[in-house]
C-alpha cells in the first residue's frame, strides 16, 4: 500500500480539522500509529513568539513524569572525583582533553552534553561542533553544573529539552505508541505547562496558538489548548 494511500486510510477515522480533547487526541494518535516499530509520539507547539529577537525565545527543560522511552546516551566533561561522580551515576561517556580530541575528530557518540564549570575553557574551543547539534553545555539548562549526578540522572530519567525554531515552533517526543494512554496524556500536560511556564517577557498577544499530537508515522491529530488549559 502506497504512503498516501495508507495515510488517506488513516485520515478517514478522525476530522483533520477539528481541535480535539488532549485525552481524545491522544487516543486518535496511538490508535493511528501502526508501524511495524514502536512509534514516538509527538507533540508541536505553534507560539506567537518570533525567537530571532532574544526577549521572545522560549528555551528550557522539563522531566516528563513517565520518561520518553527512549534511552539518551550522555557525556561529561569531569576530572577527578565529578568525573567518578558521573560514571556512578550512569554516564556513558567521561573525560576531559580525551573526550575533547574525539569531539574534534567527529566521534560524537552522545545525545546529552554534560560538565562541570572547570571544564568550560576546554568545551568552549568545541563550539563550533557541538553548537550546530545543540549539545553545546549550557548553564540556563543546568548541563553546566557542580551537581554532575543529579543532571546525568534527570538526563537519563526522561528529561527533554525544548527550543522554539525561527518559525515560533516546539516540538519534542513524550513517550512511545506503546505507553498506556493516561502516560501519554501526563507527559503531554507536564510538557505544556513546562512551555507555558517559560513564555518569555517579549511575547504579545496570544501565546498558545495551535497544538498537535502525532505518531513518528502517523498523520498529525489537532488539540483543543481550552482542554489543557491554555
Amino acid at each position: 500500500m502506497k504512503a498516501g494511500k495508507r495515510l488517506a486510510a488513516l485520515y478517514a477515522g478522525f476530522d483533520p480539522n477539528k481541535a480535539y480533547p488532549l485525552e481524545e487526541a491522544v487516543r486518535l494518535v496511538k490508535q493511528n500509529a501502526r508501524a511495524k516499530f514502536d512509534e514516538t509520539i509527538e507533540i508541536a507547539m505553534n507560539l506567537g513568539i518570533d525567537p530571532r529577537h532574544a526577549d521572545q525565545a522560549v528555551r528550557g527543560m522539563t522531566v516528563l513524569p513517565n520518561g520518553t522511552g527512549k534511552t539518551l546516551r550522555v557525556a561529561v566533561f569531569a576530572k577527578g572525583a565529578k568525573a567518578e561522580e558521573a560514571k556512578a551515576a550512569g554516564a556513558d561517556i567521561v573525560g576531559a582533553e580525551d573526550l575533547a580530541e574525539a569531539v574534534q575528530a567527529g566521534k560524537i557518540e552522545f545525545d546529552r552534553c554534560i560538565a562541570t564549570p572547570d571544564m568550560m575553557a576546554l568545551v568552549g574551543r568545541l563550539g563550533k561542533i557541538l553548537g550546530p547539534r545543540g549539545l553545546m553545555p549550557n548553564p540556563k539548562l543546568g548541563t553546566v553544573t557542580m551537581d554532575v549526578k543529579g543532571a546525568v540522572q534527570a538526563a537519563k530519567g526522561g528529561q527533554v529539552e525544548f527550543r522554539a525554531e525561527k518559525a515560533g515552533i516546539v516540538h519534542a517526543g513524550i513517550g512511545k505508541a506503546s505507553f498506556p494512554e493516561e502516560k501519554l496524556v501526563e507527559n503531554a500536560r507536564a510538557f505544556i505547562d513546562a512551555i507555558i511556564k517559560a513564555k518569555p517577557s517579549g511575547a504579545k498577544g496570544t501565546y498558545v496558538k495551535k497544538i498537535s499530537l502525532s505518531s513518528t508515522m502517523g498523520p498529525g491529530v489537532k488539540v483543543d489548548p481550552a482542554s489543557v488549559g491554555v
